[in-house]
């Protein structure tokens, strides 16, 4: 079974394996610089099924839905 962003534990260290997209999401995440290879640090997840607040290797710090966060394969 693969494992998805939103499977990944607070404060774990991924790297972004497939992204499983299209339309405004992906063009957001291309925007932001989110792409298969880069590496997210999950910095705190939201109650209820809320976002996701990542970091990327470069700094850059983002609020990813979780219905986002399912389409996103990490490794």
């Amino acid at each position: 079974m693969k494992r998805t962003l939103a499977d990944a534990a607070l404060g774990q260290s991924v790297r972004i394996a497939a992204l499983d997209l299209e339309g405004e999401a992906a063009s957001w995440l291309g925007a932001v610089g989110l792409a298969e290879g880069e590496e997210l640090v999950v910095l705190r997840r939201a109650i209820l099924g809320g976002p996701l607040h990542v970091r990327t290797s470069s700094g850059g710090e983002f609020a990813v839905a979780r219905e986002v966060a399912l389409r996103i394969a990490i490794a």
